[in-house]
């Protein structure tokens, strides 16, 4: 998530105060014992990056599908999430049938509502499960396929590991650097419509931290990456984030709730905390993977 979401409304006070008052301190908690495991798992690869990418998919969509409950929704839950996690085990071991595996998801979620005793929102239920399966199922998907890219192409697969990281990176840049900017200088509303107290300021703020990573990135361990292709993908991912954030601002919002779950503290939600890389992940998988390697 795009977390600068404590507003442009700020009291007159320090800025170290209003970080206080926006909760930082569990942020930053979250950071300092979450990312070095991430980093460890995300080195490893193979079967211990993918349970890891299953656990945030599995929670994910149960956040997702509690969403679509508490709107009035019946998303089928158990086949929504069995159908995502194939995803995932499927592309790990190569994705040759995947046209099959999206056919038998859609006819499974249909053929599932022929058994519903009340035959109401049919239509409505349907899309919502494959509306959870495609979006944070096959978008969280792409993590794997990044990572497993190197085995894909036949390059050494440390790689995979180091385009985790650029995608990581740039995406956490633009939230932190959205988030500090945005309580010590938003002013001006981004979208008001969406995300009432997400700010311009905060967005720009976001926006030149991920293409600085970005610079950094390619400067500092991705050779094959030039310096300005390193910039030009980090703005880029940049924008993916924000756009990945407001969408699933706009689904909370349309349901009339302020965060997706209570997991992580200062976070929210898994989708909080991820819904940035779900859009970040296949934006720089697909440029990674047809014009770099």
């Amino acid at each position: 998530m795009n977390p600068e979401e404590q507003g442009p409304a700020r009291p007159p006070s320090s800025p170290w105060l209003r970080y206080l008052q926006a909760g930082i301190v569990p942020r930053l908690a979250v950071i300092v014992l979450g990312v070095p495991c991430l980093y460890a798992i995300t080195r490893r690869g193979g079967m211990y990056f993918l349970v890891l990418v299953n656990l945030i998919i599995l929670l994910g969509l149960r956040e997702f599908y509690e969403l679509l409950a508490a709107k009035g929704y019946r998303p089928y839950k158990l086949l929504g999430v069995i159908c995502g996690l194939a995803l995932t085990w499927h592309v790990y071991r190569g994705g040759a049938a995947l046209s099959l595996l999206l056919t038998l998801t859609l006819m499974a979620v249909m053929i599932r509502e022929l058994f519903r005793r009340e035959m109401t929102q049919a239509l409505v239920n349907i899309a919502v499960t494959v509306l959870g399966v495609l979006y944070v199922g096959w978008l969280g998907s792409h993590l794997i396929m990044l990572r497993e890219l190197p085995s894909a192409v036949g390059i050494p697969y440390a790689i995979g590991a180091k385009l985790v990281f650029f995608v990581a990176l740039v995406t956490w840049a633009n939230d932190i650097a959205a988030y500090l900017v945005g309580i010590a200088l938003g002013s001006h509303l981004l979208s008001p419509r969406i995300s009432p107290k997400k700010t311009v300021e905060g967005a720009v703020g976001g926006l030149v931290a991920a293409s600085g990573v970005g610079l950094l990135c390619a400067l500092g361990f991705l050779p094959f990456v030039s310096a300005t292709a390193g910039a030009l993908l980090g703005l880029g991912g940049g924008v993916a984030a924000q756009l990945g954030d407001l969408v699933e601002s706009l689904l909370k919002r349309d349901v009339g709730i302020k965060d997706s779950a209570g997991l992580i503290p200062g976070h929210g939600g898994i989708l909080d905390r991820f819904d940035s890389l779900l859009f970040t992940g296949p934006l720089l998988y697909y440029y990674f993977r047809f014009f770099v390697v």
